[in-house]
């Protein structure tokens, strides 16, 4: 008996867990952020990775691969190794982009491995603290002859569909100025060169707190506690808005065909890296919040986004400029 007990464990550590699941991670992890530092995404891959070092036991890097809306640094994800050491952060624009350049390098539902939703956060109107717009109402009445200047984070990012929604729903139409990233946009709103810009609260709190830019409203259903003043873009008044909500929304992704027992481990330590009370309040504090879902919620949740948003691009032609 003992002489088989010592062959089944021999056995055991000859077959046991696959190698994935015992060595993964045994090395650095690459997050990709592909849009300019500054902005919702970096902001949130920052947090989540400063965290998941202590979690995973490995050094988590995140790499900023701004262009083409966010499709550069994505098709660096999709073409990675999948062996969870190169991931993706990316908002609700994943959809979207790809939809309205028509020749994007890859197909979001076959080309990524979702892992977990990561936070949700409302955009915010900002105009320059010496703009005459004061209301949703003023800003909505510059828009009718679709001149007035705006400033957002990139073609196809939640921050221009944002724009787009609110143009659709209102009948208004806008001098769109599409950047590398919502941090650039913001340099050129804090310096007068464009004066209103959509962005996310989270990426934004600090200028507003600051007297950089000034708050007019927020796309949330309620108002958010950390700017109590702010009205929503529900309370505006304006014909079109009365139920008008938006969220940009981020989720961790790998590339197609990862072992599903590394997902499971990476999507475990998101469970703990969004359930930890110092990332949550961290999120709080920039207007967010912060939770996990699994996998197959994540890839749901994108999938709902695809049905709304596709048929908005399509039905007003938007395309690359």
């Amino acid at each position: 008996m003992r002489v088989i007990a010592i062959l089944a464990g021999l056995f055991g550590l000859v077959v046991g867990p696959g190698p994935a699941l015992a060595e993964f991670p045994d090395k650095p992890i690459r997050i990709m952020a592909p849009y300019a530092p500054g902005g919702n995404i970096d902001v949130t891959s920052r947090i989540i990775a400063d965290k998941l070092k202590d979690v995973l036991g490995v050094t988590v890097l995140v790499e900023n691969k701004a262009g083409a809306s966010g499709m550069i640094g994505s098709d660096v994800v999709a073409r990675a190794a999948p062996d969870g050491y190169t991931l993706l952060v990316s908002a609700n624009s994943l959809v979207a982009v790809p939809a309205i350049y028509g020749n994007a390098p890859y197909d979001w539902r076959t080309a990524f491995t979702p892992i977990s939703h990561i936070q949700r956060v409302p955009a915010v109107l900002l105009v320059t603290p010496s703009s005459p717009i004061k209301t949703m109402a003023d800003f909505i009445a510059l828009g009718r002859d679709g001149k007035f200047p705006v400033a957002d984070s990139g073609i196809g990012t939640t921050n221009h569909l944002a724009l787009e929604l609110i143009g659709d729903a209102t009948g208004t139409k806008y001098t769109l100025i599409h950047y590398k990233g919502s941090g650039a946009a913001s340099i050129d709103v804090i310096a007068g060169q464009v004066t209103a810009q959509v962005d996310q609260v989270n990426a934004a709190i600090g200028h507003i707190r600051s007297g950089k830019m000034r708050a007019i409203a927020v796309s949330s259903d309620k108002r958010i506690p950390e700017l109590p003043d702010v009205p929503t873009m529900k309370e505006s008044g304006v014909k079109g808005l009365e139920n008008f909500t938006f969220s940009t929304f981020t989720g961790l992704f790998g590339p197609a065909k990862m072992p599903p027992e590394v997902v499971a481990k990476l999507n475990a330590a998101m469970v703990k890296v969004l359930k930890d009370p110092a990332v949550v309040k961290r999120f709080a504090d920039l207007t967010a919040e912060a939770y996990p879902t699994t996998p197959q919620e994540t890839a749901a949740m994108f999938d709902t986004e695809d049905k709304a948003v596709v048929p908005l691009i399509k039905k007003l032609g938007i395309k690359p400029e």
